[in-house]
């Protein structure tokens, strides 16, 4: 995949945009390291739901700047999330099926940036995305049209660092 993203750098500020978005610019390591210091601090659970919860509202927000940014809607939006993220260098995410009626997803996730940069550590370490698709479900349904899906939720159901070829998140109704 060639990363055609467009980044603009305002010459008076050093603020990086991309898709009239503010961006951050930073090395794998340093994000992971940072993420496994507040992982160790906080303890893996309460940092999975602090995570969840800021992701979701992150993700929610996304959807609706680049909708209106881009003009598109509904599943469209979802799937140019994906195709940003990892032309971000978070890894490849890819819609297996897709329903949000039901709010229902399988989202799969090859060369995770959290898998290749802790090659040695086993389990789901790729917890930080789940919150991320439950958010851009839940803006899918609240802006289409007609019925609407229920609230959903989201989880990393296997991991590449699990020994598997790659990461799967399902969505799925809020029960």
């Amino acid at each position: 995949m060639q990363p055609q993203l467009p980044i603009d750098v305002d010459p008076e500020t050093g603020v990086w945009t991309t898709d009239a978005l503010p961006m951050l610019y930073v090395p794998r390591h340093f994000f992971t390291n940072n993420h496994v210091a507040v992982e160790e601090a906080l303890g893996r659970e309460t940092y999975a739901e602090i995570l969840y919860r800021a992701g979701y509202k992150s993700a929610y927000h996304w959807c609706d700047k680049e909708a209106k940014q881009h003009g598109l809607s509904g599943m469209a939006v979802f799937e140019h999330y994906l195709k940003r993220l990892s032309q971000r260098g978070w890894g490849l995410f890819k819609i297996i099926e897709a329903d949000p009626s039901r709010a229902h997803a399988r989202i799969e996730l090859r060369h995770s940036s959290f898998v290749l940069a802790q090659p040695d550590k086993r389990g789901k370490l790729c917890y930080m995305f789940a919150g991320w698709f439950a958010g851009a479900m839940d803006w899918v349904n609240d802006t289409s049209a007609g019925a609407r899906g229920p609230r959903s939720q989201s989880k990393e159901t296997q991991c590449a660092a699990e020994g598997h070829d790659h990461c799967v998140f399902e969505v799925s109704p809020l029960a």
